[in-house]
């Protein structure tokens, strides 16, 4: 692999780039281009003069299209007498007692769902075969709806996906080349909902992020294997696998900063960790006990998605969340963000308070200060706006202020309230490490609420999805529905299952160029009781190197191995929901399989302790508002500070990608490797 590799996150409000080279890193932030993301990774590449390396991108072109509603035109092929079904879904409710709920649109509306007459049973076995008169009738009115992309999505294909290969290889030829995607390939499981709303979204947002890579790779100058793509699970693929699975990037960006968080707690001897990225949109979380916690399940924009991803919960406050006073006289902020452009009012353009402008009103942010100087803020404007919400609330402008900063963080902590103490972790055994542009900046708050116990600070926090972005490993997933139990839950049939997943693995990634007989090869089942609706994805246990206890038999081996699968899947019950039945069966759902290729880290180099005092690094003071009133905080510039350099609050520390504010009672000290410690004084 090329020696220098470059990490490219694009979010909401800036572009962040990592240059990895020769175990060296240097970081780059500037505005995004939200009309074109291209357009600001172009010229981010460009200034920090990089023309050949390995390019590693957490994009966020198809969450946003998925978002924003502006896929393609998609239609949708099913089983006949199924055409409904992503209307119909289930019967959940994301809110239970709003009677005005409305869900959102199906992505492949009704004129544009076309059934087949064909039928698969639960065996795999072909009971009604498709005819070759039904598929040029569907090609007919397929052509007829000048649509951009297709998804097809059969009953029980995942068993059997003959008719829907039959269905591609016609669909394939019609004019204007439609993106076509269908579920055998996408999401081999069970579950028609979940298994058609993947599928259906993943064609929906495809044409758009197949044209993006292809120009983004044209315009990188890159070919074959120059681009990588971060997946939602954490783990980067080809350019050309996101192309045509984009499904697996809609979390891209926030799952790098995850990466890069954890990878950060283990350097630093914290590896259980709550994740706090706090960008200019929205902040996302994310709970690493000891390591990062995957989920095969999750709802994006109210489309079911059940592709691997990160476990990460995303609440609708960033730096440009934009306050107001809402109908019944409360203070609110968010979800809607001011985004790029025009971005919060203090960046010269936008004509709404944010957070952001907030912080700048309550000193927390040096105007000539930020992004290094690069952009100065205008505190006036921030001020001028922030008096018609003042004066909505009978408040003080810098009281609104303070109002803003509270309601934000309460929106923040209820986000980590829900990934700790109601899945069973106590935040109080965690380590927070916040990062994102604002995230260093109501850190401390937040933990004090929580009583969490200490805070980590990234080196590069503002960079830090970027990063993680770079240093990902490449990772490939495959899924497969058994549904086992009993005494079908044996060894010898697992394990052949799991050999031929493993050779079409090997034979889709030789063809995508990787090495892989240098990658990792990780086994997982998912577990349920019998007659349960969902699953818990726990470790494959490996074969014993022998019989535990000569001349046992083939039953004895069965019950030893659903012995063992039946304890892991009670513990990880347990600790997830609170009990555990151990007189109820369990059963094998799907088998899952992991490949994954290391890729080189950056190597930090420990640095010896100095002085505690750190008076050379301090480069004035500043008048800051905290709950306590006006105080005076130290201002600090942190490329002066070294290892064993010691702060007390009220401070603010100054860096290109963040400020980081120490409010009073609270002290920090530099670590050997860079990080910022925070704790209660």
């Amino acid at each position: 692999m090329p020696k220098t590799v470059v990490g490219i996150d694009v979010g909401g409000t800036f572009t962040d780039i990592a240059v990895l080279e020769d175990g060296r890193l240097t970081v780059h932030k500037l505005p995004s281009t939200p009309g074109d993301p291209s357009r600001g990774i172009l010229q981010g590449v460009a200034d920090v003069g990089v023309t050949q390396a390995d390019f590693v991108h957490g994009s966020t072109v198809a969450t946003n299209a998925l978002l924003e509603g502006k896929g393609g035109r998609t239609a949708l092929v099913t089983t006949l007498g199924f055409e409904d079904v992503l209307e119909i879904g289930r019967q959940n409710r994301a809110e239970l007692y709003d009677l005005n709920l409305e869900r959102p649109p199906a992505l492949a509306p009704w004129e544009l769902r076309f059934g087949l007459k064909e039928r698969v049973d639960h065996t795999g076995a072909i009971i009604e075969d498709l005819t070759p008169e039904a598929i040029k009738a569907l090609t007919a009115l397929v052509e007829d709806a000048k649509v951009d992309a297709i998804a097809v999505s059969f009953l029980f294909s995942f068993l059997n996906p003959a008719h829907e290969e039959a269905v591609l290889e016609a669909l394939s030829g019609l004019p204007g080349k439609p993106f076509i995607s269908i579920s055998s390939r996408v999401l081999p499981e069970f579950r028609e909902y979940e298994r058609t709303s993947t599928v259906v979204v993943n064609s929906y947002v495809g044409q758009i992020m197949a044209s993006y890579l292809g120009e983004l790779e044209r315009s990188l100058g890159q070919g074959g294997q120059g681009l990588r793509i971060m997946q939602s699970s954490g783990g980067s693929i080809t350019s050309r696998l996101a192309s045509e699975q984009p499904v697996r990037t809609i979390l891209s960006g926030p799952a790098g900063g995850v990466v890069g968080a954890f990878y950060t707690g283990v350097q630093a001897g914290y590896p259980e960790i709550i994740t706090l990225d706090m960008g200019g949109t929205s902040t996302d979380v994310s709970l690493c006990p000891g390591q990062i916690k995957e989920t095969t399940g999750q709802t994006v924009g109210g489309y079911p998605i059940s592709v691997p991803m990160i476990e990460i919960h995303t609440v609708g406050a960033g730096g440009g969340s934009i306050a107001r006073v809402d109908s019944g006289g409360a203070l609110v902020v968010g979800p809607q963000s001011a985004g790029a452009d025009p971005g919060p009012a203090c960046y010269g353009k936008g004509d709404q308070i944010t957070v952001t402008d907030a912080n700048l009103i309550l000193g927390r942010l040096i105007p000539d200060q930020f992004l290094g100087g690069r952009l100065t803020l205008d505190r006036k404007r921030a001020e001028d706006l922030a008096s018609g919400v003042a004066a909505q609330i009978g408040a003080g402008i810098q009281a609104a202020a303070l109002g803003i900063i509270r309601v934000v963080n309460s929106n923040m902590e209820r986000a980590i309230r829900t990934i700790s103490l109601e899945r069973g972790y106590d935040p109080r055994e965690f380590t927070l490490v916040p990062f994102g542009g604002a995230g260093p900046m109501h850190c401390c708050e937040l933990a004090q609420e929580l009583a969490i116990p200490r805070i980590l600070v990234p080196a590069r926090p503002g960079i830090l999805s970027a990063l993680g972005v770079a240093i990902a490993n490449v990772v490939k997933d495959y899924s497969r529905t058994v549904m086992l139990r009993g005494g079908d839950v044996d060894r010898a049939r697992l394990e052949e299952e799991f050999s031929g997943m493993e050779g079409l693995a090997r034979q889709e990634l030789r063809g995508e160029g990787l090495p892989v007989d240098q990658m990792d090869v990780r086994r997982f089942v998912d577990v349920r009781y019998v007659g349960q609706s969902f699953e818990l994805t726990i470790d494959y246990p490996a074969a014993p190197a022998s019989n535990p206890r000569p001349g046992a038999g083939t039953r004895t081996r069965r019950r030893d191995l659903r012995q063992v699968i039946g304890d892991s899947f009670y513990r990880a019950h347990l600790r997830r929901f609170g009990y555990a039945d151990r007189n109820q069966a369990v059963e094998i759902v799907n088998l899952r399989l992991k490949l994954e290729l290391e890729v080189d880290k950056l190597e930090l180099t420990p640095e010896a302790p100095g002085p505690a005092d750190p008076s050379t690094a301090q480069t004035g003071e500043a008048q800051v508002v905290f709950a306590q009133g006006v105080t005076t905080a130290a201002l600090y510039q942190r490329d002066r500070l070294h290892c064993g350099h010691r702060m007390v609050g009220p401070a603010l520390i100054l860096q290109m990608d963040t400020t980081i504010v120490l409010p009073p009672e609270w002290q920090a000290e530099v670590d050997p490797l860079g990080n910022l410690l925070l704790e209660l004084a």
